[in-house]
């Protein structure tokens, strides 16, 4: 029995010790993926924010689309190569945030709904109508750990930290 419980402890400190390297690391790879293959796609596609600008929450909604096609298209481009390597972590984190909040408001959130249970029916992946906010939501929740943490060991805001960040002397 003592030795399951030293090898858990052991497993457990190995897991804890590992979460800033690998857990972020993966987190990063994964959502900068998704961010760069949206910008990829909105580059390579026409601008549709047309048809959506009434959507756009205040002050998007006053910006010309080919500024926010432009923008958005970029932001998810260049955002998701540095959430990749992790440079400017906390930036481009919470500029996608904002994006995410714009497109879900704009795009993904129910048109219409009079109560939770028809608000509910919005939390999915699909495109029959009723929203499809599922999505965006677990964006917005990826991104969050990468604002208040950063990159982790493996991000180059890190090594660049380390490199510039002496310590003061008294």
């Amino acid at each position: 029995m003592q030795k399951a419980i030293n090898m858990s402890n052991t497993l457990i400190k190995l897991l804890n010790a590992s979460a800033p390297w690998v857990a972020l690391l993966l987190l990063r790879m994964l959502i900068g993926w998704e961010f760069l293959e949206a910008g990829l796609e909105k580059f390579n596609g026409e601008n549709w924010f047309e048809h959506v600008k009434d959507n756009f929450p205040f002050p998007f909604n006053s910006i010309p689309t080919d500024i926010s096609w432009f923008m958005a298209t970029w932001f998810e481009i260049i955002g998701g190569i540095a959430l990749i390597v992790g440079l400017g972590t906390r930036f481009f984190s919470v500029s996608l945030i904002v994006l995410t909040i714009v497109a879900t408001a704009a795009v993904h959130w129910p048109a219409e709904w009079h109560s939770l249970a028809e608000l509910a029916q919005g939390y999915a992946i699909t495109d029959k109508g009723q929203g499809n906010f599922k999505l965006p939501l677990i964006y917005f929740t990826m991104l969050l750990p990468l604002v208040f943490m950063g990159p982790g060991k493996l991000g180059l805001d890190h090594l660049f930290y380390r490199k510039f960040n002496k310590p003061l002397q008294d």
